[in-house]
């Protein structure tokens, strides 16, 4: 006791490290592991289970509004010619005259050497469970010198079994091999958080959200980091979340990290804050840009400033989904059944496509790549084509009515005004004591935890998205603070972080339109983005497993539960 109070945060985080499990959901990626480690697991945060039901969803998702309007439409080819404009480019219509020159092809391999390979196609997920029997046999086979005939044999039986009563599927896949199961196994995929928020919806009930990540991270802390439930009670967990998540909706994930999970103690940390640690900063304009959500808030000395928060419903995915709009209008793309919505299998290959080849630069940017496409059970096939404008789709962070973001409606309403039909008023439940928790660890059985007593609940709604580009949120985040010396300051101390963060041309072209955003009659006349000392992807991550201040919230919480 008297160690916990007195040890120095960073002390405390050398020695505990080891038992100090970091876990960053996102909607899209969970970024998971020990404090300790460098870099954290980045495993897609979704769970496909086998179904029975007829007729089947493909995907367990929020009622999908996949119909452009005719008005979003006309603002869409609005915004690519605005874009074409800054960027020198021909607008979306214009026909070059009689094709008198040739179109200038982008050396996008000049700029990353991976361009210039083939990249493989992605295999279908095998969804059947192994037979121990027939590896056993394998293996019996291979230790009598007659490798090849068993496999050729093995290989056999599998064709024979496939169509067989005996056969089995397996109940669950998680990650990535869940998004590349084939649309006619009988499977639904699931993903437990969307644009942001737990994704409940009249498809999706709360309950199976709760589940469904219970499971994944089940899944990870057991079968990834090798840390199974009996031995839980030796960690903590440190929970890094958006701004964008409710009170309610941190309650529910803490309620699975403490009584499902079965870790000691927990802590809750926000993702701009740890994001500006994780870089070796106090103060800075921490810009997050994940698949789904684009999120601006202001830090000053280590701490965050609440009316400074911006969000904006647009990530990664939506300048993918940008990306195939402008190859099919542009009538480059193959003509083949790219669904993103229906195969998540085509959201993997267009955010591949995406990130190898799209980046922000003047000037015609074309490119040739190789487009894939997935049919059923088919093997993936391969068609070579022009890519085109491929510097337009990163260029929605600026000018968001190119992306189109309503495709996906925001969580219903009720949920955040009708806290007693949604959930169980599980904020003071009794957890309790499990027999393995060694004694001086688990507080007593009438007290519940006493870190949770005095956290808010509040019957508010979902945080207001703004409806306007990187450029206005980051300058209007930035001025609302109010002060002129905090304001330059933080003009100097943009931070890029999330994977879009890795999109090249980014940099200069947040510097160049935010300079232009701020009003004339603010006295602000430089803007610099700060290069980052850690991977933006997982700084996040990092920032919470290395800043002192949820060191000290860990020693707090471990000192209650004593």
């Amino acid at each position: 006791m008297d160690y916990l109070k007195t040890v120095v945060p960073s002390q405390l985080l050398s020695e505990r490290g080891s038992n100090l499990v970091v876990i960053k959901p996102g909607s899209a990626n969970i970024r998971i592991g020990l404090a300790s480690q460098d870099t954290p697991l980045n495993i897609a945060h979704c769970i496909a289970r086998h179904t029975t039901q007829v007729p089947r969803r493909n995907v367990q998702d929020q009622l999908l509004n996949s119909q452009v309007s005719t008005a979003q439409y006309m603002e869409r080819e609005k915004a690519y010619d605005t874009i074409a404009s800054f960027l020198k480019i021909p607008f979306l219509d214009e026909e070059v005259a009689n094709n008198s020159y040739p179109r200038k092809m982008g050396r996008v391999d000049g700029y990353n050497p991976q361009n210039s390979r083939k990249e493989p196609a992605f295999d279908w997920t095998d969804v059947y469970e192994k037979d121990p029997s027939s590896s056993s046999s394998l293996e019996s086979s291979e230790n009598k010198g007659t490798a090849s005939e068993a496999l050729g044999q093995l290989e056999d039986e599998n064709t024979e079994e496939l169509g067989s009563s005996k056969h089995k599927y397996k109940k669950v896949i998680f990650g990535e091999e869940a998004q590349k199961i084939s649309p006619m196994a009988p499977y639904t995929l699931r993903r437990p958080i969307r644009r942001g928020h737990l994704n409940i919806s009249q498809h999706y009930p709360m309950q199976q959200v709760l589940e469904d990540v219970h499971a994944i991270w089940d899944f990870i802390l057991t079968e990834k980091l090798h840390i199974p439930l009996r031995e839980r009670n030796m960690y903590a967990a440190m929970l890094v979340v958006p701004e964008t998540f409710d009170s309610r909706e941190i309650k529910e994930l803490l309620s699975i990290v403490l009584r499902d999970l079965r870790f000691s103690s927990a802590v809750v940390h926000q993702e701009g804050l740890a994001a500006a640690f994780g870089n070796g900063l106090s103060t800075a304009c921490v810009v997050k840009m994940g698949a789904q959500v684009t999120s601006v808030i202001c830090v000053e000395d280590g701490v965050t400033l609440p009316t400074t928060e911006k969000t904006l419903p647009f990530g990664g995915e939506d300048i993918s989904r940008c990306f195939l709009w402008t190859q099919r209008h542009h009538q480059t793309w193959p003509q083949i059944r790219t669904d993103m919505f229906a195969k998540p299998i085509d959201l993997l290959m267009l955010n591949r496509l995406k990130e190898s080849y799209c980046e922000i630069k003047e000037g015609e940017l074309d490119a040739v790549g190789i487009v894939h496409s997935y049919e059923d059970d088919l093997p993936a096939g391969s068609h070579k084509t022009r890519l085109t404008a491929l510097n337009v789709p990163p260029m929605g962070l600026f000018f968001p009515m190119l992306l189109v973001p309503d495709a996906y409606p925001p969580p219903p309403s009720v949920w955040f005004r009708d806290y007693e039909d949604m959930l169980e008023d599980t904020w003071h439940m009794e957890f309790p004591r499990r027999p393995e928790m060694p004694d001086g660890m688990y507080p007593s059985m009438n007290v519940g935890y006493p870190m949770w007593d005095n956290y808010p609940v509040f019957a508010a709604k979902p945080k207001k998205e703004e409806k306007v580009g990187l450029a206005e949120a980051i300058t209007s985040s930035i001025l609302s603070t109010g002060r002129i010396d905090l304001q330059r300051k933080l003009f100097c101390s943009i931070q890029l972080v999330g994977g879009v963060a890795l999109t090249r041309g980014l940099v200069p072209a947040v510097e160049e339109r935010v300079l232009h955003t701020i009003p004339s009659n603010e006295a602000i006349d430089t803007v610099e983005v700060l290069q980052p000392r850690a991977n933006p992807t997982f700084v996040s991550w990092k920032g919470g497993a290395v800043s002192k201040a949820p060191s000290t919230f860990l020693a707090y919480s471990c000192m209650h539960l004593l």
